[in-house]
């Protein structure tokens, strides 16, 4: 099938590619020349494991192309994606903007019938904006199809392939039939092709991310009162996930979520709810609980070193939001160091894939290491942020030599506080019990 994807940010150029993968002939669409001309001399703009090698063996195999030319990648393609960002407004809503703006492009420009599939995460009521856009602009028949992404970032590749479930919108049981056929090649384990209105559609994604965020938000409460009441919250976390209604998945306790889903999504259906008279109370909630999180790991470095941290230097491990993936966007690491900074410390940072990105929020506020040990000499104590695996079995007694005082405040808990008294270190976990000799 021929194909053309319209944005190629994350969710555009992980789908475009693994659509290509599938064997179809997909050309992926941006306006950002800059950004074509990269992809197509093989610079790959963000870091997603696998999927450098993928662009390369499709492009090479002639499936995938990188274009400006979108009037020519309408004209060869019988399905059009829109993956084009949604930014937050001010009021916490989604910007349709260049989704509406990509709709009205396509329209312009198809000689005939054309399947829009909705890739960007939207909210509900969109595809029935974008039906009246279609019309506006083309008398040619057209179909609309809801198709959100569910990939995370640092196993996006793997989520696309082998999808736990695909989603699908519309009206049009052509437009689903070929929909069918395209993602055929993904669920051949019998993973379901799940087939409802475009509103329902919409509603799915939203849902499933703000449920999501919930989960964290929920046990990041429980283990700050495990850490008041004395209970250890590895203990607790196990106790209720071996519950079959409730699972494990999500229930790491940490200094909050981040990244350009959870927080935009978690604010859009808010702002929904409210176009609706609705006041969505929990999610409300959720969003001051992670926002409080993200200041966990500051507010056990003031308790122990106090607000005025002149003269202190400070290491920290992990910058992007999460592990495997190179995106800071609101990182919770952005709160720790501005903090950090703010109380007059230095900062030494590491993290193996986000040191560019790291460079253009902080600048020259910050030193900069490859290697996670070259940022900790001196430094009073060490902040792991994100959970990153070479983190998880340094060599101690190096750590303890290179800094100048024992001190680890981890907001992952990648360590075991009886492990961490042995190798004599002054221990801050989260929802754990402290160490401190």
């Amino acid at each position: 099938m021929k194909l053309c994807v319209v944005g190629t940010g994350y969710v555009g150029l992980v789908s475009g590619t693994c659509f290509a993968e599938g064997g179809n002939d997909v050309a992926c669409v941006d306006i950002d020349e800059r950004k074509i001309a990269d992809l197509r001399n093989g610079k790959i703009p963000i870091y997603e494991p696998g999927l450098e090698e993928l662009i390369r063996r499709n492009v090479g195999d002639g499936r995938l192309r990188f274009t400006t030319d979108l009037a020519a990648a309408v004209k060869d393609s019988l399905v059009c994606f829109i993956a084009v960002g949604t930014p937050q407004d001010e009021d916490g809503s989604a910007d349709l903007s260049m989704v509406l703006k990509a709709t009205a492009d396509i329209a312009k420009l198809m000689p005939g019938y054309r399947i829009i599939v909705l890739k960007s995460t939207v909210p509900v009521g969109t595809a029935d904006k974008v039906r009246e856009a279609m019309a506006s602009q083309t008398t040619h028949p057209f179909d609309v199809v809801s198709n959100p992404e569910f990939l995370k970032e640092g196993a996006a590749v793997e989520d696309f392939m082998k999808p736990d479930r695909v989603v699908l919108g519309s009206n049009s049981e052509h437009a689903l039939s070929l929909m069918k056929e395209l993602y055929s090649p993904f669920v051949r384990t019998e993973n379901p092709i799940l087939v409802m209105d475009n509103r329902s559609a919409e509603m799915t994604k939203y849902a499933a991310n703000a449920f999501l965020a919930t989960r964290i938000s929920f046990i990041n409460q429980v283990a700050n009162l495990c850490e008041k009441a004395g209970a250890d919250v590895s203990d607790v976390r196990r106790g209720i996930g071996f519950d079959r209604r409730i699972g494990h998945y999500f229930l790491f306790p940490g200094v909050g979520y981040g990244g350009s889903c959870f927080p935009k999504d978690v604010r859009a259906v808010i702002r929904t709810a409210e176009e609706y008279d609705m006041d969505f109370s929990l999610l409300k909630e959720v969003e001051v609980i992670n926002e409080k999180q993200k200041e966990l790991l500051v507010n056990k470095v003031f308790a122990r070193f106090g607000k005025d941290l002149r003269g202190r230097k400070f290491a920290i491990w992990g910058l992007a939001f999460k592990p495997r993936t190179d995106d800071m966007r609101e990182a919770p690491s952005i709160v720790i160091i501005e903090a950090l900074l703010k109380a007059g410390a230095e900062i030494a940072v590491h993290d193996p894939e986000a040191l560019a990105r790291a460079r253009e929020v902080f600048g020259d506020r910050v030193s900069y290491h490859r290697g996670n040990y070259d940022a900790l000499p001196g430094a009073d104590a060490l902040l792991i942020v994100t959970e990153w695996n070479e983190f998880r079995r340094p060599d101690f007694a190096r750590v303890r030599e290179l800094m100048k005082s024992p001190i680890i405040f981890d907001g992952r808990n990648l360590y075991e506080p009886s492990v961490m008294k042995q190798e004599g270190f002054m221990y801050y976990p989260v929802g754990r019990s402290t160490v401190t000799q």
